[in-house]
């Protein structure tokens, strides 16, 4: 177990598996780029018409923002008209869409697009297309992944197994919706620091860095929650006053009749929601809001002082429907390849595969929400 304490707050970074009774694969991740796959599943496909040129570019070694900035000075136009649905990492192959404000567009200037962005930045375009509004965060529906470990602690063919057998109980019981050691930071430091800015005991200047290190704590306390129920035997029902989420439509509801909705929750249909504390959070009710709010007192912040940060709060999905999710022996160890919607963690997938320490698991590209 991993703990440390920031202020009166103990951190315990400890999560646990729901394939814990399986043995995993082991192994490393990103050998290389070509290691680690991502591809944005858009929200929406341009329309072809419209002010805002949508190009959809494959990157390595380059962060989203690095592509932002690049493409902002390769058509010359100011970096806020650049924007993207995603912040995506540098170590990795990502392909994501991005979209630019351009005046006096013409067929001529999109079919001349891609041409002129490979010679400004080294990406690759694959197409280009105009519409009517700006790309912004979280216009994205999820990300795909196809991921290869190597070093693995078996054979490949004696991986495939083992991965089968956990894929097939998460299949089952679903994938906890954790947020990963990015999110936290290195041993909890994000979220130690973002401590110190509840309590005032700290001042960040920058106001995207304090924004981060405040949804540390929320992330944490999020996680802390999801832990609760996977020990406590409520991962696998609904409680009375749950917060529930529809997983096709997205809307959410109170689970005012337990055993009539543990039927789609059995079909996962629907999921409980996780909180993510603030004064704007719809709050659960009855035994669920009993145990969200003890996971909070038990933090030592307050509704209060979260509002008082500019948290407003939120929920989250607690379980994730897994439905593509497939691996296959390959020269260089077992390739995985899986979905999920945008917000969810791969490392939350990895970890149950690979069984290694969460630690090791830190430096895996993720998306920034």
């Amino acid at each position: 177990m991993t703990t440390t304490t920031a202020a009166a707050l103990e951190i315990d970074l400890t999560l646990p598996f729901i394939s814990g009774d399986l043995a995993g694969v082991g192994g490393s991740l990103r050998a290389s780029t070509d290691h680690f796959i991502v591809e944005e599943i858009p929200l929406y496909e341009p329309s072809g018409e419209g002010q805002h040129l949508y190009v959809n570019i494959t990157k390595e070694g380059l962060t989203s923002r690095d592509v932002e900035m690049g493409l902002a000075r390769v058509f010359g136009v100011a970096n806020r008209d650049v924007g993207s649905a995603g912040m995506k990492d540098k170590h990795a192959r990502t392909t994501q869409t991005f979209s630019l404000l351009v005046s006096h567009v013409d067929e001529a200037f999109v079919q001349a697009a891609p041409e002129r962005i490979a010679a400004g930045l080294p990406v690759t375009v694959n197409w280009a297309r105009l519409h009517k509004n700006k790309l912004k965060r979280g216009h994205l529906l999820g990300n795909r992944f196809t991921i290869t470990i190597t070093d693995l602690a078996v054979t490949p063919q004696a991986a495939v197994a083992r991965a089968q057998a956990i894929i097939a109980t998460l299949a089952e019981r679903g994938l906890p919706n954790f947020y990963g050691p990015q999110r936290l930071g290195r041993e909890g430091a994000n979220v130690q620091r973002g401590a110190e800015l509840l309590r005032n005991k700290q001042h960040v200047p920058d106001r995207w860095l304090r924004n981060l290190l405040l949804a540390s704590v929320q992330s944490y306390l999020c996680n802390r929650y999801l832990t609760r129920r996977i020990l406590d035997g409520t991962y696998d029902t609904l409680l009375l006053g749950d917060v529930a989420k529809k997983v096709d439509t997205g809307g959410l509801f109170e689970v005012t009749d337990v055993d009539a909705e543990n039927l789609r929750y059995a079909a996962q249909e629907i999921s409980f929601t996780a909180p993510m504390y603030g004064p704007d959070m719809w709050a659960a009710t009855g035994l669920s809001g009993a145990l969200e709010a003890e996971v909070l007192s038990a933090s030592g912040f307050t509704i209060e002082q979260m509002a008082k940060a500019r948290l407003t709060g939120t929920r989250r999905m607690g379980r994730l429907r897994l439905t593509d999710l497939a691996v296959e022996a390959n020269e260089e160890g077992l390739m995985v390849r899986f979905s999920l919607p945008k917000g969810a963690f791969a490392t939350t997938l990895l970890r149950e595969l690979m069984k290694n320490d969460d630690g090791a698991l830190a430096s895996v590209p993720e998306e920034d929400e």
